[in-house]
């Protein structure tokens, strides 16, 4: 998975079948099906397929969400 930052955007980084990237927020995702290709309904109705399974759509967001809740602290300040 590639590793893709987005200081103030909630989205992750898909592909579309016809190979493009693109950005999806992850927070207007209401639900994902394999169908085989996978297809993520968007909270506006809109329907978009992708080449990742659901499994690496899932991972994807987990990893942002993680990243999101991560403590920031000042540069030199350790935690622990």
């Amino acid at each position: 998975m590639p590793k893709q930052e987005h200081k103030g955007c909630a989205v992750i980084i898909l592909t579309r079948l016809d190979g493009k990237s693109v950005a999806v927020n992850e927070d207007l995702l209401v639900f994902a099906e394999q169908t085989p290709d996978t297809v993520l309904t968007m909270s506006s109705g809109q329907r978009l397929m992708v080449k990742e399974p659901i499994a690496d759509v899932v991972e994807r967001i987990a990893s942002f969400r993680r990243a999101c809740a991560a403590p920031v602290l000042p540069q030199g300040v350790s935690h622990g």
